[in-house]
């Protein structure tokens, strides 16, 4: 019986990837749609994708599908091919772009079924995503955001607007698109008889974002067809003035792509030189992410306060002792995390 599933290290996966000779592609889709024998497919798809050389995460749930994934060049269309083949996912949208560095891809190939292509906590059962906004394109997003009577609205968690958003876009203060979704209507409710623009990575947020302030009795809801990935091509495309400023947040060992020279952001320990490189606490029973300056690296070696720094040099049976007296807790949002203000 086959495995559909990795059972490889890490280490030898990124061994096995810096030996390739490839070149690799950048795929980024979603498609809100009825799934139906969720199991069957996922084996397929995992078999599949891993005859095609496909490394990366999807997600599978009865609302759909949701994937950001890597693929050798050579493969692309036969990957393209084989997925429109599916009639669930016929007529897919693929944002596509280049690796670059190879040492930052994906390094295994996940297919995993979930409630929910993105959580949103809605327990309404008479909502629905099919009922989403109309598309706006890059022409448009740039009138909008110069228009007193839009609001452009980033549909993203803070972390990832913090480091690169349209300007004067509206940004919430969330953690979790689930805590957004629960705050949207009430902190739009001034704007609700202007034009909403809605923005986020790739599409997938503000479709479903767009649809939940429709359903709530917000008239005039757009949002960006593949988000802001397919924002800046078509404005490379079409040589539009880009409104992007910074860097575009993306969920893979990349961190983030830069678009423009922009940094918007300071370094969360110091608070004081502009830094947009975020960086993994050197604490593993802590790991937040968060953004740090060369300053600070060197001051703190890469952790994100002393407390974890002390942490570290503990001997290990009174580590054990303090994760078990649940020092290690369920990793918070950086923003939430009081070692980062020590």
């Amino acid at each position: 019986m086959k495995q559909n599933f990795n059972t490889k290290s890490r280490k030898e996966l990124e061994v096995k990837l810096k030996q390739e000779k490839c070149k690799r592609k950048i795929i980024s889709f979603y498609k809100y749609t009825n799934v139906k024998n969720i199991k069957s497919l996922r084996e397929n798809i995992y078999e599949n994708l891993c005859n095609f050389g496909v490394l990366g995460r999807i997600y599978i749930a009865e609302e759909g599908i949701n994937a950001q994934i890597s693929i050798p060049e050579e493969n692309l269309k036969i990957f393209e091919n084989y997925i429109s083949s599916i009639p669930e996912f016929k007529d897919m949208d693929f944002n596509i772009t280049d690796y670059g560095n190879k040492s930052q891809s994906f390094v295994k190939l996940i297919v995993r079924i979930k409630d929910k292509i993105v959580a949103d906590g809605i327990k309404d059962s008479s909502f629905s995503v099919s009922s989403s906004g109309e598309y706006i394109d890059a022409k448009e997003i740039n009138e909008a955001i110069d228009n007193k009577d839009t609001i452009v609205v980033d549909v993203r968690n803070t972390y990832e607007a913090e480091i690169g958003h349209f300007k004067g876009a509206h940004i919430m203060k969330v953690d979790t698109f689930k805590e957004q979704i629960q705050k949207l209507c009430s902190d739009l409710l001034p704007h609700k008889n202007k034009k909403v623009v809605l923005y986020c990575t790739g599409g997938i947020r503000c479709e479903k974002a767009s649809a939940w302030l429709k359903h709530n009795g917000f008239l005039n809801v757009k949002h960006i067809r593949q988000g802001i990935i397919g924002y800046i091509r078509e404005v490379k495309e079409k040589g539009l003035p880009n409104k992007f400023l910074g860097k575009n947040f993306v969920f893979d060992d990349r961190r983030a792509e830069n678009i423009t020279n922009d940094i918007l952001s300071k370094c969360h320990l110091c608070k004081d030189i502009k830094c947009d490189d975020y960086t993994d606490c050197k604490n593993k029973f802590c790991d937040v992410m968060f953004i740090c300056c060369n300053r600070c690296v060197k001051e703190k070696k890469g952790f994100c306060s002393y407390k974890c720094m002390f942490f570290s040099k503990l001997p290990k049976i009174v580590k054990k002792f303090l994760i078990r007296s649940s020092y290690k807790q369920k990793q918070p949002n950086m923003y939430k995390r009081k070692c980062l203000t020590q």
